[in-house]
């Protein structure tokens, strides 16, 4: 055997990071919806949700608005999170 040969098949299982590349990709995804849509939009809603809050004691089915609400508000919480987990928008 001289150099350069090599012994064995060659059909193992590689070690290397091919697959953060995607990832990465759907981490920067995530971070251009939270900031032109997610927080633009949640900042646009709080004040509706802070507004409706105090009524929700007295008047029921505002409660169930408000949850809504609330949801929108916590959309760029959302995002981060699977920005960080580099999550795929849809699948998964």
């Amino acid at each position: 055997m001289g150099l350069g040969e090599g012994v064995g098949e060659g059909a193992g299982q590689g070690k290397g990071r091919g697959g953060l590349c995607p990832g990465i990709l759907w981490g920067i995804l995530w971070f251009l919806i939270f900031w032109f849509l997610a927080w633009p939009i949640a900042f646009f809603i709080a004040w509706l949700y802070v507004f409706l809050i105090p009524f929700s004691v007295c008047i029921e089915p505002l409660k169930a608005v408000c949850e809504a609400i609330l949801g929108v508000v916590q959309l760029p919480v959302t995002c981060i999170e699977n920005m960080i987990a580099m999550k795929p928008l849809c699948g998964g």
